[in-house]
């Protein structure tokens, strides 16, 4: 008797969060993981530390390994390596999470949840004038397309009130005081809007939602636009 194949699983959805710094990304992203789980769906998290590959310890320790480099590094050191360097480890380190980590759980029939895609990496780089937009673009041109981009969008003096604090690398090393965060944030906002133009975003005027609320406006977006309930 022959037995029947089983099916291949429905491929995952990937879904990623993204906007300015203290837009409330990881917060939300954190949510919309747990609710999905929690409604029956496989989903995992993804961000920028996140560095596991499933069944395979040796290439969790290299991906770690570059995690260091990347996001795990002395201020001084990373300015001294300069803007080029930085914009290729960074394509590195989002081939490796593409490639070895969202990929197969994708095939896999798991949805997932990406904080800190590479959307925001873009926008720093098209306001700086050192480094080629077109080269920027290139270099992230191989990753997976997500099943939907949520943008949350807020002012850069919200999004400072809601941090509290923040580093140089988020006022663009221009400087230390609020007026050069808001400055520097205000800049890469207009670039993620013009990424939203092009790619046809779901954008969310955040500003004075509270959590639960931006919750509940992404959970009807995932139910209009990719049949997930949560």
């Amino acid at each position: 008797m022959t037995v029947a194949p089983h099916p291949a699983p429905a491929p995952g959805r990937e879904i990623t969060v993204t906007g300015i710094d203290g837009a409330g990304k990881s917060t939300l992203a954190t949510r919309l993981h747990h609710a999905l789980n929690d409604a029956g769906h496989q989903a995992i998290l993804v961000g920028k530390h996140s560095t596991e590959v499933p069944m395979d310890a040796e290439l969790s320790a290299y991906v770690d390994r570059l995690n260091a480099l990347v996001y795990r590094r002395d201020a001084r050191l990373a300015q001294a390596c300069g803007d080029h360097y930085w914009l290729l480890a960074l394509a590195s380190w989002y081939t490796l999470q593409d490639r070895l980590v969202i990929r197969p759980a994708l095939a896999a029939g798991t949805h997932v949840i990406l904080d800190n895609a590479h959307h925001k990496i873009l926008a720093r780089y098209a306001v700086n004038p050192a480094v080629s937009t077109r080269l920027a673009e290139q270099v992230f041109a191989h990753l997976t397309q997500p099943d939907l981009v949520i943008f949350l969008r807020v002012s850069a003096r919200e999004a400072l009130a809601r941090k509290g604090s923040f580093t140089s690398l988020e006022t663009g090393h221009s400087g230390s005081g609020d007026e050069d965060f808001i400055r520097y944030q205000d800049t890469v906002l207009n670039q993620l809007r013009e990424q939203e133009q092009r790619g046809g975003w779901l954008s969310i005027d955040v500003t004075g939602m509270d959590r639960e609320a931006v919750f509940k406006a992404t959970a009807t977006a995932l139910a209009d636009h990719l049949n997930l309930s949560v």
